[in-house]
């Protein structure tokens, strides 16, 4: 399997002037936890990170004191995530069938989930992990008044991995490139061409570091793993 890292981010609402995915988490940067879960996935052979060339030379850093066994390609990324895996995915090997794409701040993923994920893209176009909503979700308009409740049994948070058919992705990106689609992410151009998106139970653990709250949680949660 070939994976994908979106990494051209800054940490705006980290509070950082820097690449969040470049402050630490005991002792490591974000991204080489990211790395690590690659590393010691059964099925991911191929890794590919897009970042901004500025970042290069301390991302290549982290990656040589991890000696990582699996070829790393760098890539340059763009103004937008969905800009930076439009470019991962020309840069991927001709040989790609198919790729799983994983936000770099989401560095509590498991090896497990890489793998769960692979397994199931072997028998569906594209999926993503995620995990049902545990909140009521309330639907409010532009002077902050709900209109609506949604049934939370038929709510997911998503996260990643997101996993796809590479030929189709790629349709799907020239498409939205075209239509002027802006995205948040790739299940969501898999949506608008029509295209079905599985849901593959993701982990509870596997949060988006955003904030420096979540990265006080993520300490937290890697310490107790850490642990066992």
């Amino acid at each position: 399997m070939h994976l994908l890292i979106p990494a051209a981010g800054m940490g705006k609402r980290m509070g950082s002037d820097r690449n969040k995915l470049l402050l630490k988490l005991l002792g490591r940067p974000l991204l080489a936890w990211t790395l690590l879960a690659a590393e010691k996935s059964l099925t991911i052979e191929w890794i590919g990170i897009m970042g901004q060339i500025i970042d290069f030379p301390e991302f290549k850093n982290i990656v040589e004191n991890l000696a990582l066994t699996k070829p790393v390609k760098f890539i340059e990324g763009g103004e937008t995530r969905q800009d930076s895996v439009y470019n991962g995915l020309q840069a991927l090997p001709t040989s790609a069938a198919r790729v799983l794409i994983h936000d770099g701040a989401r560095c509590l993923a498991t090896p497990e989930l890489f793998d769960r994920c692979t397994k199931a893209l072997q028998a569906c176009p594209g999926l993503i992990a995620a995990v049902p909503v545990k909140d009521t979700i309330k639907v409010v308009n532009n002077e902050n008044i709900i209109e609506s409740t949604p049934d939370r049994s038929n709510l997911w948070a998503a996260q990643t991995p997101q996993g796809f058919d590479v030929k189709l992705l790629k349709d799907c990106h020239h498409r939205g490139k075209e239509s002027g689609w802006a995205v948040t992410d790739d299940a969501a151009l898999f949506e608008k061409c029509q295209l079905p998106v599985k849901i593959v139970e993701g982990e509870e653990t596997n949060l988006k570091v955003t904030t420096r709250v979540d990265l006080a949680i993520a300490t937290f949660i890697l310490q107790q793993r850490l642990k066992t």
